[in-house]
């Protein structure tokens, strides 16, 4: 199937790019990873952001036909639930939000690829038995969701992003110190990463797309 060429890069803060102020960049700044993305795929793909900071999956679904299906995007990379998961809405909710976009792009014949949520970074957590347990739920929620996202893709045969893989520290599971810029959102070379991760993805499908 000729799809068309055009990647729709959908989610909260961490699609928009957006970074806290630290002592290195007072001001914060947006480095959205669809930009990223843009400069590691050829020039006829188009890569568009529609990323809103704070958002919680039930606002995705909400604008997510007039931003994102009404321009007939090929390849859809979703990535929502952080918000939702800091308002302790429970992995199952949110996985029923994500799930009415993946069949939304499904229907009109585009391609979601769905992206894990990535882990949190709290600083001194072990320090005390009440941090531990705190760092434990919150990263136990994030993996329920993610396992529900990957078992997801794998039963629809879709290629998936797992942002929290590659963002985690191998022995706590908490966001690298590398890619954390607040314990939440990303630093430019986490943004980085996540566009690269997605290009992995693409390629191999924009490549097969074009010689169908």
């Amino acid at each position: 199937m000729n799809r068309s060429t055009l990647v729709m890069c959908f989610g909260d803060s961490l699609t928009a790019g957006f970074q806290s102020p630290t002592r290195d960049n007072p001001t914060g700044q947006e480095t959205p990873y669809g930009q990223f993305l843009q400069s590691y795929l050829d020039d006829g793909v188009e890569v568009r952001i529609s990323g809103i900071c704070g958002e919680v999956t039930g606002d995705m679904v909400m604008r997510f036909r007039r931003d994102v299906l009404e321009h007939r995007p090929g390849y859809v990379p979703i990535l929502g639930g952080t918000n939702d998961l800091g308002w302790n809405a429970s992995p199952p909710e949110i996985m029923r939000n994500l799930i009415k976009m993946y069949e939304q792009t499904l229907a009109i014949g585009s391609l979601p690829i769905p992206v894990t949520v990535p882990s949190i970074r709290v600083e001194d957590a072990s320090e005390s038995p009440e941090g531990q347990a705190w760092i434990a739920g919150h990263l136990a929620r994030r993996k329920q969701l993610n396992q529900l996202i990957h078992s997801y893709a794998d039963s629809k045969g879709l290629a998936s992003v797992d942002l929290f893989a590659v963002t985690a520290e191998p022995e706590g599971g908490q966001l690298a110190a590398i890619y954390s810029n607040d314990g939440i959102h990303l630093t430019t070379a986490g943004y980085q990463l996540f566009a690269q991760q997605v290009a992995k993805i693409l390629k191999p499908l924009l490549a097969r797309s074009a010689l169908s």
